[in-house]
């Protein structure tokens, strides 16, 4: 039971953290459509690429980590941390933009901090079953 309820919490999650690969291939878009705002300049649009590529990433790993029950607990410990370290930084430096899409982005990801780590926490098999 448990096994098959992470199996769809990490797909419906990997398939909403996938949208981050937008800001991978149109960074001013994908700034605007989520902060209001936009970066200039070659060096932003490089971090912004990278930012939205590295979050898409993370979004595949869960995917996989879905099927792949021997991957679940590092997928699980890597969203944790990034999406824990985004939590943090939109709650201390990113308070101005914490309205709208920022700020749902924020409760979600909370969300699944949370089911992740209760599902971490819990005893079972290695490897999140």
């Amino acid at each position: 039971m448990r096994a098959t309820y992470i199996k769809w919490v990490m797909l419906v999650s990997g398939v909403m953290t996938c949208a981050g690969f937008h800001a991978a291939i149109a960074p001013d878009a994908a700034l605007l459509a989520n902060f209001g705002q936009t970066l200039k300049g070659p060096l932003a649009e490089m971090i912004v690429r990278n930012w939205g590529a590295l979050i898409g990433l993370v979004g595949v790993s869960l995917i996989f980590g879905a099927f792949r029950p021997g991957a679940r607990r590092l997928a699980l410990l890597t969203a944790v941390l990034s999406k824990s370290w985004f939590i943090v930084l939109m709650l201390t430096v990113g308070r101005p933009y914490l309205v709208g899409q920022p700020a749902l982005a924020v409760a979600v990801d909370a969300v699944m901090v949370v089911l992740f780590v209760v599902h971490l926490a819990s005893p079972g098999r290695e490897g999140g079953e």
